[in-house]
């Protein structure tokens, strides 16, 4: 299972969005600062800057960086929650056609929805308080025309049990569990319309360590099965590890390396993918590995630093990265990364013991 990533300021070469299931080009969200009577904007936050990457069908991405990085604002303006402000999103549907997402009026968009969902971070709320289990899993395949009347209860009694649940607990208010349970049931509301691609945005940072090992399991066990592909968004690089194929690192709004999951944990080749790493709790009492720690703190996205964006906080910069913004580039082992020295640097990666 594959996932390449072309440099952002690179033309993507003709034919090959074809291989994709989703295919992201050049997308931008930015955030309008208001002041004054009129409101008028006297700036930008720029959430998500100039992104583009691939997913083949059947593998996982998953998606890191610190918190406030544009992860789930890129997320969402992936399925249109959010409206981008620039860029495209090309999705392979069940048929091969490629729909450009951003594109789509309202009508469209909806038909395309049920094969692109979404798993919320926060299960409780997340839900509506006000529904049952029951309509809370069923409405998608209403909503879609999928089911109706008995047939929508029988399906929900399926999904619910392929999720861990029992079927007496459909007719269950959602503050009737807890959040394991929870999230077992938004699981389950998004395979209601048989999706094809699924963004979980952080599904398990809500909950006990205990119970995040049991979803972790639950979602590799229906990505087999159902044959999905997944966009994993996490701060967590130990669950990344674990789930993901691939690994795309997120500062500041851009993406600054992609690639093998073991090759970027192993040999990173940017910077701050090194210190990410040397973040990770270590098992090992007697590791060598040093936590590297990062002068200042997280530039504003309002006001993005000239040049490479992390080179306030980055122990290699020089001068040219203070005027010079690198793109991502080929690096010559399937990998991409953002930074003028990617071939230079000699990063240290995780030790064995630490992701096992």
């Amino acid at each position: 299972m594959v996932c390449e990533m072309l440099p952002t300021l690179t033309p993507l070469e003709e034919g090959k969005g074809e291989q994709y299931l989703l295919e992201v080009k050049g997308l931008k969200k930015y955030f309008p600062l208001t002041r004054g009577f009129w409101r008028r904007a006297v700036g930008y936050v720029r959430a998500v800057d100039n992104v583009s990457f691939f997913i083949r069908e059947g593998e996982t991405l998953g998606l890191v960086g610190e918190s406030g990085c544009g992860k789930t604002t890129l997320g969402r303006c992936i399925l249109r929650l959010i409206e981008p402000t620039a860029g495209e999103v090309w999705f392979k549907n069940q048929k091969g056609e490629r729909l450009e997402i951003t594109k789509m009026t309202p009508k469209e968009l909806k038909n395309v929805r049920k094969e692109m969902r979404m798993i919320f971070q926060d299960p409780f709320s997340s839900l509506n308080p006000r529904l049952t289990v029951m309509e809370i899993v069923g409405e998608p395949m209403e909503i879609h025309g999928l089911a109706r009347g008995k047939e929508v209860e029988e399906r929900v009694r399926v999904l619910l049990e392929m999720v861990g649940l029992k079927a007496q607990h459909m007719r269950r208010y959602p503050y009737e569990f807890s959040g394991g349970q929870r999230q077992r049931i938004c699981i389950a509301r998004a395979l209601a319309s048989n999706p094809r691609f699924i963004i979980a945005d952080e599904p398990v940072s809500a909950l006990d360590v205990s119970v995040q090992a049991q979803i972790l399991n639950l979602l590799e066990d229906l990505k087999e099965q159902f044959h999905l592909t997944y966009l994993f968004i996490s701060h967590d690089l130990s669950v990344v590890q674990h789930v993901s194929d691939r690994v795309a690192v997120m500062y500041l709004g851009k993406l600054v390396e992609i690639g093998d999951t073991e090759l970027v944990y192993f040999s990173p080749r940017h910077p701050y993918t090194e210190a990410l790493l040397s973040a990770i709790p270590r098992v090992n009492p007697k590791s060598k590995m040093q936590r590297i720690l990062l002068k200042g703190d997280v530039p504003s996205p309002l006001n993005v630093p000239s040049g490479c964006a992390f080179h306030p906080r980055c122990r290699y910069a020089k001068e040219v990265c203070t005027r010079e913004e690198p793109i991502l580039q080929g690096v010559g082992d399937g990998r991409y990364v953002a930074c003028h020295f990617a071939t230079e640097l000699a990063l240290k990666g995780v030790e064995a013991d630490v992701c096992g």
